[in-house]
């Protein structure tokens, strides 16, 4: 089974290397194509940097094997990947280990959910997987909540969605496992704007203080839980009635 391995800290990042070890160990052949600098936030953005159409791509090694630096967002790059872009289409992506979490409503601005929602988006399945913390270090634990999330997902690869894996960052012997979870409410941090002025408005980002709703992954990560939970693309919102909506000539 190929996998497309892809993040949105960068080709030089400590968590794709994690995420590369786990897929080779399991047996997995691979093509790791990621952005050559960091492309956090990107979202599901489809960009690149050239104008005529040319996708910038620079050769190095990641975990030991051959991988493709890219001029481009996440998204992108599974986009293209599909197609072609980088040898044989993969049958799965993997995503991460975004250093920092993604969970409740902040995984609609993650270049790492971003990234497998691309996938989705074009038939494949998709896992990723996050270390929480604004400087995470236990990679480590990072490892082993991938390799049971992994094995998971393989036996269960039957329709097309994102396996998104949250861990914390602690000691892997303080890691109670792996759990189903729901998105909070908020995301990982929040924004206050404070001053405004000619031409700029200030903004600051801090975590979020509040309790966390019971069997949300925030709330499971604070007890020290790695979390699951199942994602797909927007759908189409059947409680809106449009009628009337239409117009013509």
């Amino acid at each position: 089974m190929r996998a497309l391995i892809t993040n949105d800290d960068g080709v030089g990042s400590e968590g794709i290397i994690t995420l590369t070890e786990a897929a080779l160990a399991a047996g997995l052949e691979v093509t790791v194509a990621a952005p050559h600098e960091e492309r956090s936030g990107a979202s599901a953005m489809l960009s690149a940097l050239e104008d005529d159409g040319k996708l910038l791509v620079d050769h190095t090694t990641v975990a030991g094997t051959d991988a493709l630096a890219v001029h481009a967002s996440p998204a992108m790059i599974v986009f293209v990947a599909l197609r072609g872009a980088f040898g044989e289409p993969p049958d799965i992506v993997l995503s991460g280990v975004n250093h920092g979490p993604n969970t409740g409503q902040a995984v609609l601005h993650s270049g790492t959910v971003g990234a497998g929602l691309t996938a989705v988006s074009q038939g494949l399945p998709a896992l990723a997987v996050s270390l929480t913390g604004s400087r995470p270090t236990r990679f480590d634990t990072a490892r082993v909540a991938t390799d049971q999330a992994l094995g998971w997902f393989l036996q269960n690869l039957g329709s097309a969605y994102v396996l998104n894996v949250n861990v914390p960052d602690i000691p892997p012997g303080e890691l109670r496992g792996l759990k189903p979870a729901t998105p909070a409410s908020f995301g990982a941090v929040q924004a206050e704007i404070g001053e405004a002025g000619e031409g700029f408005v200030t903004a600051t980002f801090h975590e979020i203080g509040d309790r966390p709703d019971p069997g949300t992954d925030v709330a499971l990560l604070q007890e020290g839980w790695a979390t699951a939970t199942a994602l797909r693309p927007p759908i189409v919102a059947d409680a809106v009635d449009l009628a009337g909506i239409s117009s013509g000539r």
